[in-house]
C-alpha cells in the first residue's frame, strides 16, 4: 500500500512499535475490564452524587474568613434569645398615602403573622412621615429551607390590593430571592452544558456516531465528581454554594471535551499510519498524554491555589474544580479510550480514517495561516501585542463595586421592598447594622454610635452573656460605598473605647468584609497560580524561555479580556459594575485553562521540532492540531457562555470574561501570537535546551512542504 505521497505507507515500525504493541491497550480484553469497571464505579457512587446539592450554604456568613468582625457579631448574636432569627420586612406602599383600608388591612395582616408564627414576636409597623409607606419586622428563625418556606407564605398572604404596592424584604426576603437563583443553578447549567457540547460535537465531527462517545465518557466524569465532592465536603468540611456546584458541570463538560477532541484527532491521525486499532491507541496516548497529563495538572493545581483563599466559598471552589478536572482526565484516559476501541474506526463514518491515507492537514487553512505568519513574523507578533494592549486599556474603567440591589438581571421582590423603604425612610432602615459591646460600656458605646456621621438611628435590642446588641439605621443605600464607610467609621470609633470589646456587623458590614477578602485573595493567589503555571510548563517543555512566553501572553491575553468586558458591561449591558468576587475565578479559569491551549500546540512542535527544526516544526505543529485545538476553545468558550442563562450578574460576568478570553486565548495566542514568536526566536525559544533535527528530518521536511 502507498501513501498519498506516492510513498510507501508508514506501517509504524518506523516509530520503533512492534506490530501489535505491548502496551495496555494491546491486549484486547483491556477495553472490556476498563468499562466495566467506571459502570461499576459509577452505580456504586450514584447516590452520593445525588445527595450533594443539599449540603449547599449559600448563608453569606458561611463563607466569610474566620476572623473577620461580622462573622465575629454573627456568633455573638446566634447566643442571644432567638439570636438565630432572620428578619423579614414587609413594606407596603401607596403613592399619594397610606388609606385607612390600607391600615386596617396591615392589622389583619400582622394579626394573621401572630397567629402563623405563635413563636416570635412581631413588633407593631412603623410609618413614614409622608404616610405613603409602612412596615414591620417579622424575625424569622434562621433555617436556611424553614425561612424559603416561610417567606413563601407570607409573600402569598400578605394584602395586594389595588394600588397598595407590598413587598418583602430584608436579610430573610432577600436570601430567598438568592435561593430562588441559585435553586437547581447547577441541573440547569449540567443539562445547557451537555447540549452546547452536543451541538458542537455534532459540527465539528459530522458523525452521526462519534459526538456521542465524548458526551457520554464526560457524564460518567461528572457523575465521579459529583460522588467524590459529597464525600470530600462530608468529611473535611469543605464550603459548597450554588455558585461553586454551579461553575462544576461548566468545567467537567469543557474540559473533558477538550481532552475528548485532542485524544481523538491524535488517535485518527495514528489510525492512517497503524493497520491495528490497539497500536494506533498505544500511540496516541504516548504522543497525547504528556499534553493532557500538563494541561490537567496545570489547571488542578491552578484550582488548589484557591486554598490560599481567605472567603470560604472562594476556598471551597479548590477542591470542588480540582476534582472535577481530575475526574474529566481521568475518564478521558482510561474510559475514553476503551470505548473507542470498542467500536473501532467505524464510529467516525462517513469521514473513515483509512490506513495509509493522508490527513491532509499539513496542507489546509492552518498550514497557510502558518506560512504567512512565518513570512513576517515580527509585524505580525508587534501588531498583535499592540492590539492586546489596546484591548486591555478597557481595565482602566474597572468598576469592581456591584451594589446588592443590582446584582440580579431583574429586579428582585428584596430589592424592589428596600428601595421602597428608602423612598420614606433613611435608606438603611429595613437593614440595620448590628453592634455587639461591652455591657459595662453600654453607654458610651451608645454615645459613640449616635455620633457617627451616616448614623441615622440606633436601638437597643437586647443583652445577653455579658454583651449589648445595637441596632443601628445607616443613612447610605445599602451596599452601596457610602455605607462602607459608615462601617468603617463605627468601627474606629467604637474600637477606640477602652474595655468595650465592641463589634460592627450586619449585612453591610458582611458584604464589606467579603470584598476585602476578595481583594487580599487576589494578592495572594494570583501571584501563587502564575508560579505554579510557569513550573509546569517549564517541567514540560524542560526550557526557560518558551514557557516564559507562554506565561506573559496568557496574562495578557487575561488583561485584553477583561478591559474588553469591562467596556462592554458598561455600555452593552449596562452593568452599574463589576462584581469583585468574579475577578480572581475569572483569572484563575483564564490562565489555567486559557494555556491549555498554547499547551496543546507548544508540546506538538517540541515534538515535531526534534525531527525538522524550530521553523518547520512550529508550521507542522500549527498545521496538525490548528482545527482541533479551535474546536476544543469554541467548546469550552460555549460551555462558559451558558452562565449567560442564570439571571445574576455575578455568573454572567464570570461566563463573558472567560469565554471570551479562551477565543482570544485559542484564536489570538495560540494561533497567532505565540507562533510568530516562535518564527522570530528559532531555536532559541527552547533555550537553555536544545532542539536537534533527527537524521530524517530532510526528508519529513520535503514530504511536509510538498504539494
Amino acid at each position: 500500500m502507498t501513501n498519498s505521497q506516492g510513498g510507501p505507507a508508514d506501517n509504524g515500525k518506523s516509530q520503533g512499535l512492534p506490530a501489535r504493541s505491548a502496551g495496555t491497550y494491546g491486549w484486547r480484553g483491556t477495553k472490556w475490564l476498563v468499562v466495566i469497571a467506571w459502570v461499576i464505579f459509577a452505580v456504586a457512587i450514584s447516590p452520593f452524587a445525588e445527595r450533594l446539592s443539599g449540603l449547599e450554604q449559600n448563608d453569606p456568613s458561611a463563607w466569610l474568613p474566620q476572623d473577620a468582625e461580622s462573622l465575629r457579631v454573627h456568633q455573638v448574636e446566634e447566643q442571644f434569645p432567638g439570636g438565630d432569627s432572620l428578619p423579614a420586612v414587609v413594606v407596603y406602599h401607596r403613592p399619594g398615602g397610606l388609606t385607612p383600608v390600607d391600615l386596617e388591612q396591615i392589622d389583619t395582616d400582622l394579626l394573621y403573622l401572630d397567629q402563623a408564627f405563635p413563636s416570635i414576636i412581631i413588633g407593631s409597623a412603623v410609618y413614614s412621615e409622608d404616610g405613603e409607606t409602612a412596615f414591620y419586622v417579622v424575625p424569622l428563625s434562621y433555617d436556611e429551607n424553614l425561612i424559603l418556606d416561610h417567606v413563601a407564605d407570607i409573600r402569598d398572604h400578605v394584602s395586594r390590593d389595588e394600588g397598595l404596592i407590598v413587598k418583602v424584604t430584608g436579610p430573610a426576603g432577600g436570601l430567598a430571592d438568592a435561593a430562588s437563583v441559585f435553586d437547581g443553578i447547577d441541573s440547569t447549567l449540567l443539562m445547557a452544558s451537555a447540549l452546547v457540547v452536543t451541538v458542537l460535537l455534532l459540527f465539528i465531527y459530522r458523525s452521526p456516531f462519534l459526538w456521542l462517545i465524548p458526551l457520554l465518557v464526560v457524564g460518567f466524569a461528572h457523575q465521579t465528581a459529583s460522588g467524590a465532592i459529597y464525600g470530600i465536603a462530608t468529611q473535611f468540611g469543605v464550603t459548597l454554594n450554588g455558585q461553586n456546584l454551579g461553575i462544576l458541570p461548566v468545567l467537567v463538560f469543557g474540559v473533558g471535551t477538550d481532552y475528548a477532541l485532542l485524544l481523538i484527532a491524535r488517535y485518527r491521525e495514528e489510525l492512517r499510519r497503524y493497520e491495528d486499532k490497539h497500536d494506533a491507541m498505544t500511540c496516541a496516548l504516548r504522543q497525547a498524554g504528556p499534553a493532557i497529563i500538563a494541561s490537567a495538572g496545570t489547571t488542578i493545581l491552578g484550582l488548589m491555589c484557591l486554598l490560599a483563599a481567605d472567603l470560604t466559598s472562594t476556598r471551597g471552589l479548590g477542591p470542588i474544580g480540582a476534582i472535577g478536572i481530575f475526574s474529566a482526565f481521568l475518564a478521558m484516559l482510561t474510559l475514553l479510550p476503551a470505548v473507542l476501541l470498542i467500536f473501532g474506526r467505524r464510529l467516525f463514518w462517513p469521514f473513515v480514517p483509512l490506513y495509509g491515507t493522508a490527513s491532509g492537514e499539513t496542507s489546509g487553512v492552518w498550514s497557510r495561516i502558518g506560512n504567512v505568519i512565518s513570512n513576517r513574523p515580527r509585524p505580525v507578533w508587534v501588531g498583535t501585542l499592540v492590539v492586546l494592549a489596546v484591548f486591555a486599556l478597557g481595565v482602566t474603567g474597572l468598576n469592581t463595586h456591584l451594589p446588592e440591589e443590582d446584582s440580579f438581571r431583574q429586579e428582585p421582590e428584596s430589592v424592589a421592598g428596600q428601595k421602597l423603604i428608602a423612598s420614606s425612610f433613611p435608606a438603611g432602615a429595613g437593614r440595620p447594622a448590628t453592634v455587639m459591646a461591652d455591657v459595662n460600656s453600654a453607654e458610651r458605646v451608645e454615645t459613640a454610635i449616635m455620633e457617627t456621621p451616616g448614623v441615622a438611628g440606633v436601638e437597643r435590642v437586647g443583652q445577653h452573656g455579658g454583651f449589648v446588641a445595637y441596632s443601628v439605621t445607616l443613612d447610605a443605600r445599602p451596599g452601596s460605598q457610602g455605607a462602607f464607610d459608615t462601617i468603617d467609621r463605627l468601627r474606629d470609633g467604637l474600637h477606640s473605647i477602652a474595655g468595650a470589646n465592641a463589634l460592627v456587623g450586619g449585612p453591610d458590614a458582611t458584604e464589606m468584609d467579603v470584598a476585602r477578602a476578595n481583594a487580599r485573595d487576589r494578592m495572594v493567589v494570583i501571584p501563587l497560580a502564575l508560579a505554579v503555571v510557569l513550573v509546569i510548563l517549564t517541567l514540560l517543555l524542560r526550557a526557560a524561555v518558551a514557557p516564559l512566553i507562554m506565561t506573559i501572553t496568557t496574562v495578557l491575553s487575561f488583561a485584553a479580556a477583561l478591559g474588553v468586558s469591562v467596556v462592554v458591561f458598561e455600555h452593552v449591558f449596562n452593568f452599574a459594575g463589576v462584581d469583585d468576587s468574579i475577578l480572581l475565578l475569572s483569572f484563575v479559569f483564564l490562565v489555567t485553562l486559557g494555556v491549555d491551549y498554547n499547551i496543546f500546540l507548544m508540546s506538538r512542535v517540541r515534538e515535531e521540532s526534534a525531527l525538522l527544526g524550530t521553523r518547520d516544526g512550529t508550521l507542522k505543529g500549527l498545521a496538525v492540531t490548528g482545527g482541533v485545538i479551535t474546536s476544543a476553545g469554541l467548546v469550552l468558550a460555549a460551555t462558559f457562555a451558558v452562565v449567560g442563562v442564570l439571571p445574576l450578574v455575578a455568573m454572567n460576568q464570570l461566563g463573558f470574561i472567560v469565554a471570551f478570553g479562551i477565543l482570544l486565548e485559542t484564536l489570538v495566542v495560540r494561533s497567532v501570537l505565540l507562533p510568530a514568536l516562535n518564527f522570530e526566536l528559532d531555536d532559541r525559544v527552547w533555550w537553555p535546551s536544545r532542539r536537534r533535527r533527527s537524521e530524517g528530518a530532510t526528508s519529513t521536511q520535503a514530504m511536509l512542504k510538498s504539494p
